[in-house]
Parts: structure tokens; sequence; C-alpha cells
């Protein structure tokens, strides 16, 4: 492929991967709700709500891999995830392999909260699939599994994978 080509190629993936992002972001703030309750009576930003999910998806993290995963500084992280475990959303334990380290889990409280995003974001994925029709969402599919194929195998960027009850 042409070097023009692949430029206009990666820069039209990249660009439709936001607007993808924004409408998964648009579902995730209207779920916290207006003046940012989430639900659950707690006040929670977009941010704290991502950070949230992450701990979802890849099971318990430390504070540093969190950090990661954000792209955030560990003392930033570290006092997102204080706010968190003072609201009932995050769980700090000690690690059963090292108990010199602390992980991070999701509490209970905010599993419910964070299942119930992700059933709204899967019926906007629904309706997006019914409307570019079966044929383009195989499609859609394959070059999805070629793109992960290619990131588990390490050739792009990602510190975390998700567990094995995330992935299909």
């Amino acid at each position: 492929m042409a070097k023009k080509e692949t430029l206009e190629n990666a820069r039209f993936i990249f660009t439709t991967g936001k607007l993808i992002r924004d409408r998964i972001f648009s579902i995730q703030a209207s779920q916290i709700g207006a003046g940012g309750k989430n639900g659950l009576g707690e006040e929670m930003s977009v941010a704290q709500l991502h950070a949230v999910a992450i701990i979802h998806d890849h099971g318990p993290l430390t504070v540093s891999d969190l950090a990661a995963a954000l792209g955030v500084s560990p003392p930033s992280a570290s006092t997102m995830v204080d706010r968190l475990v003072e609201k009932g959303l995050l769980l700090r334990e000690p690690s059963r392999e090292d108990r010199r380290k602390v992980l991070v889990s999701v509490s209970p409280k905010a599993m419910k909260k964070i299942d119930t995003i992700e059933e709204t974001i899967l019926g906007s994925f629904v309706d997006l699939v019914e409307k570019i029709g079966p044929k383009t969402a195989r499609m859609w599919c394959q070059v999805l599994k070629k793109v992960r194929e290619v990131q588990e195998k390490g050739h792009c960027v990602n510190r975390l994978k998700p567990t094995s009850k995330r992935q299909e």
C-alpha cells in the first residue's frame, strides 16, 4: 500500500474510532446522570467511571497498573482510588500472592451499575449492527478479529489484557 493511502486509511480508522469512543462516553455520561449522580447516590465523574470500568474489565489491579491504563501518574490514580473507596465503589485488598501489594477491585455496589451501563452500550451497538446490515457487520468483525490478533501478539502497546470473562 502506498504511503499516502496508508496515512489516509489510518486517519479514517482513527477518526471513526473517535466517533465510536465519543458515543460510548456519551452513553456513560447519560448513565451517571445530570450533576454526576451515578444512580447509586454518589457523585462520579466520567473519568472515575472509566477507572471503575477498567478494573471491572481486567479484574483487581494495583494502583500503578490502573494509572498506566488511564494514562495518568500513580499519585493521580491513587487519589482517584481513595475517593472511589470512600464512596464504596472500589475496594482495596492485599494481594493473595504478594501481601506487600495492594489490589483495587470493584465493589458489588458498583458492579451492578457498570453492568447496567455496559448493557446500554451493547444495546447501542446492536442498533448500529442492525443499521449497517449483516454482511457489513460480518466484515467488521473479521477486521476487528485481525486487529485483536495483532494487538495480542504485542505489536501494539497495551499493558493490560482483558480477563477471559470479558473476551468473546
